[in-house]
């Protein structure tokens, strides 16, 4: 419960009381999936009394960002302007973690925002995409977590430190029981695809661009694979 507790503490802006150790999360990391279940299904409750597809939707993205305290929305931003940034490895990382937001940060946190939305408002069950979208979200924070080497000293270094390479795989299994959920298998297997699909590449970019991984890249990873999944789930 602990681990749990840090967990819901260091991805949303929820109450629970006293300050955990973030050790108690960076050892079991492979928790990520719980996260999206839960966040998921915060989003999904209000939206299930919504009738309105468009107004949902927007609810939706206004829900998932309120939550989580654009926690990992700001890692998206700073991906974006490192991205966006012309010149060598040194130029793209002072852009990545520079905390003022440039032209590139506007276009990601843009783009993405309105993958989302679209993919919320043509998602023929709006619930259930919610969830799957937030669920496999957090496993590529999980994948990246493990797999993402650091470049630099920080919150994504030190979680780095804690996880194994076998982390990824017990989150995936943390993400079998989305298969419950009354949804096309074809459907979920296109989410499965792209839940592996965007951190994978992603690491191979960072790692090109910038020698490696950090929070803000896998904060990152969170906002563009939720949004490639609900957009897959509306598409399949």
């Amino acid at each position: 419960m602990k681990a749990l507790i840090s967990l819901l503490q260091f991805t949303t802006i929820l109450p629970f009381g006293r300050q955990q150790d973030l050790a108690d999360f960076a050892r079991h990391s492979y928790l990520y999936p719980c996260a999206g279940y839960i966040i998921g299904g915060l989003v999904a409750l209000p939206v299930f009394f919504i009738a309105d597809r468009t107004l949902a939707s927007a609810v939706a993205v206004a829900l998932f960002l309120l939550i989580t305290g654009a926690h990992h929305f700001d890692g998206l931003l700073d991906l974006g302007d490192g991205l966006m940034a012309h010149g060598d490895r040194e130029k793209r990382i002072r852009a990545l973690t520079d905390r003022n937001v440039g032209a590139g940060g506007i276009a990601a946190g843009i783009s993405v925002t309105l993958l989302l939305l679209a993919g919320l408002m043509a998602s023929p069950a709006i619930i259930y995409a919610i969830i799957i979208g937030d669920v496999c979200a957090k496993f590529s924070m999980a994948f990246l977590t493990a797999y993402g080497t650091p470049f630099r000293e920080g919150i994504h270094s030190y979680l780095h430190q804690y996880s194994r390479p076998a982390f990824p795989f017990i989150a995936g299994l943390f993400c079998i029981p989305l298969v419950l959920l009354p949804v096309s298998p074809f459907k979920l297997a296109g989410a499965a695809g792209v839940m592996i699909a965007c951190p994978l590449i992603l690491w191979l970019v960072s790692r090109r661009l910038f020698g490696g991984v950090n929070g803000d890249v896998v904060g990152a990873s969170n906002e563009i694979t939720r949004a490639c999944v609900i957009v897959a789930l509306a598409l399949i």
